[in-house]
């Protein structure tokens, strides 16, 4: 597993010094890292997430957890392209599961809608969510494609329906 990098790619490390505030429960649920999670924890943690102890976890890119400690991570699933350009995905604490994000430009728009992984996973789009000015800002200045938190959040589960199903049938 020595092709697994467990730096960031600066614009991830340049989001990650921005504040992630919980504000009580109405803010995001995310505690950012300063790199990715090593090959070894990755495999600890599909392999009990799972009860699978046959997976490696090579396919994630673990970058931060909510409070709980459900993590979010890139999920390598194009060959050969950017980990920017992978899609992201939640594994929460208490089993939820989800696609959050196509890409990191859409990433970024869900976050500036004040949605973040956990939440984007457990609720969905929230209208009741204020919008983040910091990472809007952040958002228009790094992804060129603004998306609303419903079209990010739309347009990653078309993309990967079968993604919840596809990782419970690896569960034991």
């Amino acid at each position: 597993m020595a092709d697994f990098d467990i730096r960031f790619p600066v614009v991830l490390s340049d989001l990650h010094e921005l504040e992630f505030d919980y504000e009580d429960g109405d803010g995001i649920d995310f505690e950012p890292y300063q790199e990715f999670q090593s090959a070894e924890d990755n495999a600890s943690w599909i392999q009990a997430w799972t009860g699978n102890k046959e997976l490696t976890g090579q396919e994630y890119r673990v970058f931060g957890q909510d409070g709980s400690g459900g993590y979010a991570a890139f999920w390598l699933r194009r060959p050969g392209t950017d980990l920017l350009a992978q899609p992201i995905v939640f594994f929460g604490s208490e089993g939820e599961l989800g696609v959050v994000a196509s890409d990191f430009n859409d990433y970024l728009w869900l976050l500036a809608s004040g949605i973040g992984p956990y939440e984007a996973v457990a609720y969905g789009v929230d209208d009741d969510v204020t919008p983040s000015a910091e990472f809007a800002e952040f958002a228009a200045k790094h992804a060129p494609t603004k998306r609303t938190a419903r079209q990010v959040i739309d347009r990653a589960r078309a993309e990967f329906p079968s993604f919840e199903d596809d990782i419970r049938a690896l569960c034991k």
